[in-house]
């Protein structure tokens, strides 16, 4: 009788820090056995000449997200799972958003049903807070956290999300005393407002004057503003989505400093830069997104910043919006880059554009390669050693990857409910054949092997540091000992 209900074998295996030959034995969902030679399992898999890795973990996504301008994405928690699972991943963690007024605790049991009933590989949720009420922070925040919702994002900019500094101390003095992980959307909202204000006061409308508004001097600002407010009370935070070269400096400045700042970047500002958005009449609103792409001295200093440890982790922030009425533009060819729907797709294509242009380039090695898309996902967000590495214990989320195998990004041939992507006919090396969540066998010979609602909610545990702990300042060593 063989051992194990699914073996891996012949495969060389990838973790964030070691290359090996080896076999993996899983049963009851999890890797059972790590060795040089197992016999074949119920069912057995044969990865001779592939990379066994763990599947991709995508902790930022927007996923059934109704936008602060009342827009709600093309993809559902079905829809988008499929297109993660086709792309490598076995994870997601995307947004569950308060609006002005909502409860917390009724926006998430809204969204926990949505993902229940629609998802195919397993989820975790972060919250959005843009109403950050006595209630929400003393009562609702903290029962979240304690039902594993470890994290929470806040908005410098948009008119209906942004917090002031103020608010913003207050969201970081919560999570710091209850053990969670403060993601930051860094621009400074009143320099993109005066400017495109007087954009559109002369006539100017069209998608790139999205890019001229939110100038990279207003992501340098907020950046810099959002270290000094996480250093001030000595809490952690992640600045996400990082675009330009000055706020990436800043980033990297901060954490020699020793502090706790973490960063993340998006396929976007590798691979799209200003110039793209500039197309006939609103077709460059496809290519918008906040922070939008940069110039290519933008695009090196953040290779430079994957290769060098400035950012911990490499997400999609999928953001689907369809090019029409119900998504880009709601105003039809009438539209203003003020009125679009701000975002870019790219759910499905992350690990497979990384891996290209990254490993495949020798930009970044294959350990790299797995810490920027899984592992460091596993440990900021509370998921390791659960997720995030293939070892005796973990969920056996492994995906069994092809180097060799080389495509043509076109739509057509993804999973999401877009009706495009942004990286239209690059030629991508290097695929994901095998995608296993728990030990199903999700995506095999380019087929779904999934039903809607098998997968799972995962609660996180606290947030684990991928970095140094920073020492506070006497002053606030001082502060916190009078006020705890």
């Amino acid at each position: 009788m063989p051992v194990h209900e699914l073996t891996i074998r012949n495969g060389t295996v990838v973790n964030a820090g070691e290359t090996f030959r080896a076999d993996l034995g899983v049963a009851a969902g999890r890797i059972v056995a790590v060795a040089e030679r197992l016999q074949a399992g119920e069912r057995d898999i044969d990865a001779s000449g592939r990379l066994v890795m763990p599947g991709g973990i995508d902790s930022h996504c927007h996923v059934e997200q109704l936008s602060s301008m009342g827009v709600m994405c093309a993809d559902d928690f079905y829809s988008a799972t499929v297109s993660a699972a086709f792309g490598g991943n076995t994870t997601i963690i995307p947004f569950a958003c308060q609006h002005r007024e909502n409860s917390l605790l009724a926006v998430v049991d809204d969204y926990a049903q949505r993902a229940h009933a629609k998802a195919v590989i397993d989820y975790s949720f972060h919250l959005i807070v843009s109403d950050p009420t006595e209630e929400a922070l003393e009562r609702h925040l903290p029962q979240l956290i304690r039902r594993g919702m470890t994290s929470f994002k806040v908005y410098m900019t948009y008119d209906r999300l942004k917090l002031d500094d103020y608010q913003l101390l207050d969201v970081l003095a919560v999570a710091d005393r209850e053990g969670a992980l403060v993601m930051v959307h860094a621009e400074n909202n009143d320099m993109i407002r005066w400017i495109a204000k007087r954009l559109l006061e002369h006539g100017h409308t069209a998608p790139r004057f999205h890019v001229v508004s939110h100038t990279p001097i207003a992501e340098a600002e907020a950046a810099n503003r959002a270290i000094a407010i996480s250093r001030l009370l000595d809490v952690p935070i992640v600045i996400v989505h990082v675009a330009g070269i000055e706020a990436a400096q800043a980033i990297r400045a901060a954490q020699t400093l020793g502090a706790q700042v973490y960063a993340e970047t998006c396929p976007q500002y590798l691979f799209l830069e200003a110039s793209d958005v500039d197309l006939p009449g609103v077709d460059g609103a496809m290519l918008c997104c906040s922070p939008p792409p940069r110039d290519k001295a933008s695009q090196e200093a953040i290779w430079a910043g994957l290769a060098n440890g400035t950012f911990q982790v490499f997400s999609s922030d999928h953001a689907p919006y369809r090019f029409d009425a119900s998504g880009k533009l709601p105003r039809g060819g009438d539209t203003t880059f003020k009125e679009m729907a701000n975002g870019v797709p790219g759910i499905e294509l992350r690990m497979p554009l990384l891996f290209s242009e990254g490993v495949g380039k020798g930009r970044i090695g294959l350990n790299e390669f797995v810490a920027l898309t899984a592992t460091n996902h596993a440990r900021m967000y509370g998921l390791y050693p659960r997720k995030g590495t293939l070892a005796v214990g973990s969920d056996a989320d492994i995906a069994i990857w092809n180097p060799e195998t080389t495509r043509t990004a076109a739509w057509s041939q993804l999973h999401d409910n877009v009706g495009y992507t942004p990286y239209e006919g690059r030629t991508i090396t290097g695929w994901p054949e095998t995608v296993i969540n728990r030990g199903r066998v999700v995506i095999s010979d380019g087929t779904l092997h999934a039903a809607a609602g098998s997968g799972e909610f995962i609660p996180r545990g606290a947030p684990g540091p991928i970095a140094r702990k920073a020492q506070p300042t006497p002053s606030m060593r001082l502060f916190k000992s009078l006020i705890t």
